[in-house]
C-alpha cells in the first residue's frame, strides 16, 4: 500500500496527489472546532495505534504485502472527515521519517490509505451498522482495505513500470487484499467491540444516546 516512487507515473501520481489535496481540505473544513477536550487524546491514541500497527506486513504472492491501515477503525471512532486527517498524518510521517512509501507519489498513498479506505470504509459502517455494530465495523475493515488497494492497483496498472498490466495488478493487489484484508476487519471489529465495553463514552452513536 505505500507505493514508493518510481512506480506510478508521474501524471498520475500528481493527479491523485491533487485529488487527495481537495478531498482533505474539504475534510478540514468539516472538522473545524470539532476537536474538543474530550476527543483530543483519542485522537492521538488512535493516531498512534494506527502508526504502530502498519508497521507490520503480510507477504502477497506476487511481490507485494499487504498491512493493517486503520482507515476504518479511524473513520468508526472519529468521523470520516477527521479520521481521514488522522490517516493522512500518519502516512506523511511514515514517508517522511522513516521512507515508508515514496515521496513523489505521497499524495497518491494518501489517496489510497487516507481518502479511500477512511470513506468507503465508514460508508460500509453506516450502512450495516443496523445489523449490529460488530459486524459492520468488520465489514468496514475488509473492504475499506480492499477498496484502497484496488485504487492503489489502478495506479500501478496504468503506470509504465507496471507495462500498463492493469489487469494483472488488479488481480494481484484486490485478490491478496480481499482474503488478507478479514485480517484488517477482524482487528477493527474487534478493537471496537473492546472499547465499547470499555469505553461506551467513545462509540460514534454514544453522544446522541445520552442527550436523548
Amino acid at each position: 500500500m505505500h507505493i514508493p516512487d518510481g512506480y506510478i507515473d508521474l501524471p498520475l501520481a500528481l493527479l491523485f496527489g491533487a485529488l487527495a489535496v481537495v478531498v482533505l481540505g474539504v475534510a478540514a473544513k468539516r472538522v473545524n472546532g470539532e476537536i474538543s477536550d474530550a476527543r483530543a487524546p483519542l485522537l492521538g491514541v488512535v493516531a498512534a495505534s494506527i502508526f504502530a500497527a502498519q508497521m507490520l506486513d503480510w507477504p502477497i504472492p506476487g511481490g507485494t504485502s499487504a498491512h493493517f491501515v486503520g482507515g476504518a477503525f479511524a473513520a468508526i471512532l472519529l468521523g470520516p472527515h477527521l479520521g481521514a486527517l488522522c490517516v493522512a498524518t500518519v502516512v506523511t510521517i511514515q514517508a517522511l521519517v522513516f521512507g515508508d512509501g515514496g515521496l513523489v507519489v505521497l499524495g497518491a498513498n494518501v489517496f489510497n490509505m487516507a481518502v479511500v479506505e477512511v470513506y468507503v470504509g465508514y460508508a460500509f459502517y453506516r450502512l450495516l451498522v443496523p445489523y449490529g455494530e460488530f459486524r459492520a465495523a468488520f465489514a468496514a475493515g475488509w473492504l475499506g482495505i480492499t477498496a484502497g488497494a484496488l485504487t492503489a492497483a489502478l495506479q500501478l496498472g496504468l503506470s509504465s513500470a507496471f507495462q500498463y498490466q492493469l489487469l494483472t495488478t488488479l488481480s494481484i493487489m484486490g485478490v491478496g487484499h480481499l482474503v488478507l484484508g478479514l485480517v484488517e476487519g477482524a482487528i477493527t471489529a474487534s478493537v471496537y467491540r473492546y472499547l465499547a465495553r470499555a469505553r461506551p463514552d467513545l462509540r460514534p452513536n454514544a453522544a446522541s444516546e445520552v442527550s436523548a
